[in-house]
């Protein structure tokens, strides 16, 4: 399912719009076989009123880099807790557009439905994309969960809850370390989307996928490599 629409709304159309995309999230596994993972993050410039979205192709399980694209626009709408999809996802959509593999998996640096509308960015993505996403964020937005279940070991896990439901999970991803914040986005369970992430975890808070991505998000340096003829599978 493919949602065209407008980024740049009033904050009362935008959660207007994220109340009724909601209702089409996909929380049952529709995931096929998984060759490449592609990992999702972007950077904002406000000095220059720019937005630098990165994606970065991995091979999987090996997780070696296949592709990594930069792609940059002017921000289009300010930040408004809640809303940050509007934000970000314009420019993270013309990264992944880049990409002349398709990815059989998205993980997304943010949230996926825990998120108080259910949607974050990762399952926004995902409705947009027709891919299966899993929102992996740094950051609690909404829900509890019991801190003195959740074992100091990498691979551990405890629910997150958010108006009694399960909306997530916060991964142990390294021993000792904070957790990550996983929850699905679309086409794929929690519990697959929590398997995805400690499968490509090589010893850092970080899944491979988002880390790799969010460090090219952050790179001023890094030169764009020219686009060949071949149209790609996004245009």
């Amino acid at each position: 399912m493919q949602v065209p629409h407008p980024w740049n709304l009033s904050s009362e159309a935008a959660i207007a719009l994220q109340h009724e995309l909601a209702q089409h999230i996909i929380l049952e596994d529709q995931v096929g076989e998984v060759r490449y993972i592609a990992g999702v993050d972007m950077a904002i410039h406000e000095e220059h009123n720019m937005a630098q979205a990165a994606v970065v192709l991995l091979s999987f399980p090996d997780l070696e880099i296949v592709e990594r694209h930069i792609y940059e626009e002017p921000i289009q709408m300010p930040y408004v807790p809640g809303l940050l999809s509007f934000r970000e996802a314009p420019s993270v959509l013309g990264a992944i557009r880049k990409l002349r593999q398709k990815p059989d998996l998205v993980m997304v640096d943010g949230q996926g439905i825990a998120h108080p509308r259910r949607i974050g960015i990762g399952a926004h993505l995902g409705l947009w994309l027709n891919i299966p996403t899993i929102g992996c964020a740094k950051s609690l937005l909404v829900g509890h969960y019991d801190k003195e279940a959740l074992d100091e070991e990498a691979g551990s896990w405890v629910p997150l809850i958010y108006k009694k439901e399960v909306i997530g999970a916060m991964v142990r991803t390294r021993t000792r370390v904070n957790p990550m914040i996983i929850s699905p986005g679309h086409l794929i369970s929690l519990e697959t989307s929590i398997r995805y992430v400690l499968a490509c975890s090589k010893g850092y808070r970080l899944p491979e996928p988002t880390r790799l991505a969010d460090k090219l998000s952050k790179d001023k340096t890094w030169v764009e490599p020219e686009a060949s003829e071949q149209p790609t599978l996004w245009s």
